[in-house]
């Protein structure tokens, strides 16, 4: 029987268990546990769509007991008399540039430090305001480097247990040697997985995974060009 999907979006989460420590995340975190170091007492960290900026800001921001704020909903300032760290994720996608400014120059005056967190460093987002382009370059930027394969086939199996869905390892290994080598596109496919289960009313097929998969390599042209997740030869791990 077929169920109605409906559209509850999934929430992510950023427990310390969650995270997965990996060689492409690690001077992102050395970089974290040395808050004293950080040149003017701000830090960014920059990557692309899915690759733990958001976990790693809100494990800091949870051992800090720091102001979290986002970048998207950065439409007023903060309410006057907060101290401590301030956590700006998805700061390149502030909309009022005016308020990003004077946010970084009122934690500067009161010497708090600073986490942002968005998909280029700091030094290369598109800003107008002079003033804030000159802030911007004296940020500290670190790269959180694209993702091993250990590191995607541990993501892989957390993304589905998050959802409930049972696939065997083999179908897993399948999956890991046709997708694209994106935590995003990875994520989208578990997504998609869980959507069609509930619909059709029964576990992941092959057939149903591969559907998926085509979808998303053919809505996404840079997935189309990039590398499977997997380097090894399909046929030797089936």
């Amino acid at each position: 029987m077929r169920q109605l999907a409906l559209p509850f979006a999934h929430a992510p989460r950023f427990r310390a268990e969650d995270f997965i420590a990996a060689p492409s995340n690690a001077e992102a975190r050395a970089w974290l546990d040395r808050r004293t170091s950080w040149p003017g007492g701000r830090l960014a960290i920059y990557g692309d769509e899915g690759s733990g900026k958001s976990h790693l800001l809100h494990l800091w921001a949870a051992r800090q007991n720091a102001v979290q704020l986002s970048g998207p909903a950065l439409r007023i300032l903060p309410k006057p008399g907060e101290t401590g760290p301030l956590v700006i994720d998805d700061a390149d996608a502030a909309p009022d540039e005016a308020i990003l400014l004077h946010l970084l120059n009122l934690a500067a005056e009161d010497a708090r430090p600073v986490l942002l967190a968005g998909r280029l460093a700091p030094a290369h987002w598109p800003v107008r305001l002079p003033d804030l382009a000159s802030r911007l370059r004296a940020i500290s930027a670190v790269l959180l480097k694209p993702a091993e394969d250990d590191l995607l086939q541990a993501l892989l199996a957390r993304l589905l247990s998050d959802r409930q869905l049972l696939l065997p390892e083999s179908l897993q290994v399948w999956m890991l040697t046709r997708l694209p080598r994106h935590p995003a596109a990875l994520r989208e496919a578990v997504a998609r997985l869980d959507r069609q289960t509930l619909a059709e009313g029964r576990r992941v097929t092959r057939a149903g995974a591969a559907a998926v998969l085509a979808e998303i390599c053919a809505e996404n042209d840079d997935f189309d060009n990039s590398p499977p997740l997997l380097s090894t030869n399909p046929a030797s791990l089936l």
